[in-house]
């Protein structure tokens, strides 16, 4: 299956060090060859980027890794094709706009029946489950809320609520993203952390990597990375269980 790598913080902050670990798993230390991707929200905007060629060997991952682009919010994917041929279009994580805001969302696993489910106003570019599946998810939030609801409890339970219907039909790993919240349901396999004063040293697992957090951060920064299975070998990593869903906002969980 693919693998996914999120990052929620309350300060703008670079993902290099994770993205690092993922872009190897992406052909070299994981079999996850069929393309990647990466979302960084910024200010109102979203800068996106895609490959349909494995991460480990691309040009364009080696710039992220090496670029430290600045957001409170990433969404990254790295794909190992089930449904849909390898390609540009197929390629996470997708994006559309609801009420002014650009969506991010990106899936792990397979879902038996999706494209049964009917789509009004958004369509797929792509023919994968997971693209299908995004659509419906705003399809039906645009429905239920035209506008953006009064409170987001409201918003929460309706994710919640979508999250489970879709999850029912098989193997549903999911992050999503309005640039404020950072939703990630598990089906699987889904952990993360949390990295707040006082801040200490990290080793991926994936490469011979090692950072110190204290040297690069300041004691009111608050990131959460969230990874389809832990990235470092040296930190407490918080293990999701199955139809458990979290939400972060500014690296602290809000629901």
């Amino acid at each position: 299956m693919c693998e996914l790598l999120g990052m929620s913080a309350n300060v703008p902050t670079d993902i290099c060090f994770s993205f690092a670990g993922l872009m190897n798993r992406g052909g070299r230390t994981g079999p996850h060859r069929d393309g990647w991707g990466i979302a960084f929200y910024e200010d109102q905007g979203c800068r996106m980027f895609h490959d349909p060629r494995p991460s480990c060997d691309s040009e364009i991952a080696r710039l992220v890794r090496e670029y430290p682009i600045k957001s409170c919010t990433v969404i990254s994917h790295i794909r190992r094709a089930n449904r849909g041929r390898v390609a540009l279009e197929n390629t996470h994580p997708f994006s559309r706009e609801l009420w002014g805001r650009p969506w991010v969302f990106a899936h792990n696993g397979q879902l038996k029946g999706i494209k049964r489910k009917t789509l009004d106003f958004y369509q797929p570019m792509g023919t994968t489950d997971s693209e299908h599946a995004f659509c419906w998810i705003l399809d039906r939030i645009r429905a239920r809320y035209p506008r953006p609801p009064r409170r987001d409890g409201a918003l929460m339970a309706l994710v919640a609520e979508l999250a489970a219907e879709l999850n029912s039909l098989g193997v549903f790993n999911m992050l999503l993203s309005d640039g404020r919240f950072l939703w990630c349901h598990c089906s699987t396999h889904l952990a993360w952390l949390t990295r707040c004063a006082p801040f200490g040293a990290a080793t991926l697992i994936d490469e011979d990597m090692n950072v110190d957090f204290s040297k690069e951060t300041t004691p009111n920064d608050v990131v959460t990375v969230i990874a389809t299975r832990p990235l470092t070998r040296d930190e407490a990593w918080i293990v999701m269980n199955p139809g458990d869903m979290v939400v972060f906002r500014d690296g602290r969980p809000v629901g």
